[in-house]
């Protein structure tokens, strides 16, 4: 069956309605989903996510493009809770120490010339990989931007601001520009970025009104998360062209997932359509070592290789940086095969910005070519 087929068995159509329409409506439980898509639970592989410390929401949208309600459905994988989420205890919570890292109230700080507001802890969808997963809440978020305003005046060090989440998109197009307003009247910040999935997940959101007011407050940068071929449905590349065609260019960041995307063919497929979209294939990110999201993880060594052969199929413009975030908040780093200074059985070695070194854990390291 095909996807557009599958789409068709929906008992609440995905388009059509208007966003806040399909936000209310969204799917908060396996069972639902399960009833929604007429599709059965193929395997105990899915529990309650109320086991897992991280709640289920899936737009109906989204849950229109799940073939299978099992483990090896790349869309099903991104959105469902399963048992793979309670395997990996050891992980941390917050390996980038964000929470520490907060200046003001829903800004976080971890880079000289940057910082991160958590315009909301809402979500259209609730991925499964969220590396915000077990930290993000409305008590750390923050929809009024003046105490981030007040702290980044007397910081003009800091000039680009990313307003994130949650995703910011959740909330109403006029709260939306307070915040960017509110940005934009700090002389020192120069860029701001606004990351949202609402093109993936709930490309209605994509307004011509939201487009038109988002313009007024260029330089603004949209980056977005499609990790796959089969989220670049119709409805998803007019919501990015709507932006496009309003000025305001869209950069992607894929995460590589295990079980979703981690595969030379796929990965391929999802850089050809988003340049084909008009969507810059910006970072593929190396995922997290967060708590709940361990079963994601592809070993580095096999990353770097599927990096090589990418190198080959596709052209500079369709090539993404791929990219680990080290744990502690140090750096986001750009790795290519041969950027690593030393294999262990743990992980690797790699260098730093500034020359230090830092140790990156790896699952299964050792017996990964």
């Amino acid at each position: 069956m095909t996807r557009e087929a599958s789409r068709s068995r929906l008992r609440v159509r995905p388009t059509g309605a208007s966003w806040h329409a399909q936000w209310r409506a969204r799917l908060q439980s396996p069972g639902e989903l399960a009833a929604a898509i007429g599709r059965p639970i193929e395997s105990d592989w899915i529990i309650p996510a109320s086991r897992t410390g991280w709640p289920m929401a899936v737009t109906r949208y989204y849950a229109s493009l799940i073939q299978r309600l099992a483990p090896d459905d790349p869309i099903a994988r991104q959105c469902v809770p399963s048992r793979e989420e309670v395997s990996d205890e050891a992980l941390p919570p917050d390996p980038f120490n964000e929470l520490g890292h907060r200046v003001a109230l829903g800004l976080v700080r971890r880079y000289v010339d940057r910082a991160a507001f958590w315009a909301t802890g809402a979500c259209a969808v609730r991925c499964r990989h969220c590396t915000r997963r077990n930290e993000l809440s409305r008590a750390a978020a923050a929809t009024d931007p003046r105490p981030a305003v007040r702290w980044l005046r007397v910081h003009p060090e800091v000039r680009e601001v990313l307003i994130t989440g949650g995703d910011p998109l959740s909330l109403e197009d006029a709260a939306v520009e307070r915040v960017l307003a509110a940005f934009r009247s700090v002389p020192s910040i120069e860029v701001v970025r606004l990351g949202s999935r609402m093109p993936v997940v709930l490309p209605a959101r994509i307004t011509r009104a939201l487009c038109r007011m988002l313009r007024r407050y260029a330089p603004l940068w949209f980056h977005t998360h499609f990790n796959h071929p089969a989220e670049l449905t119709p409805h998803a590349i007019a919501a990015c062209a709507r932006l496009v065609d309003a000025g305001i260019p869209v950069n992607n960041q894929t995460v590589l997932l295990r079980g979703v995307n981690d595969s030379v063919d796929t990965l391929e497929a999802l850089f050809r359509g988003l340049v084909r979209a008009r969507v810059r294939p910006y970072y593929l990110l190396h995922c997290d070592p967060v708590r709940g999201a361990g079963h994601f993880r592809v070993p580095l060594r096999r990353a770097l290789k599927i990096m090589d052969a990418l190198r080959v199929r596709l052209s500079g413009l369709a090539i993404p940086a791929f990219v680990v975030d080290v744990p502690g908040g140090r750096a986001k780093m750009v790795l290519a095969p041969g950027g690593v200074l030393r294999w262990t059985r743990r992980g690797a070695w790699l260098r730093a910005p500034g020359g230090a070194r830092v140790v990156y854990s790896d699952p299964a390291s050792h017996g990964s070519h």
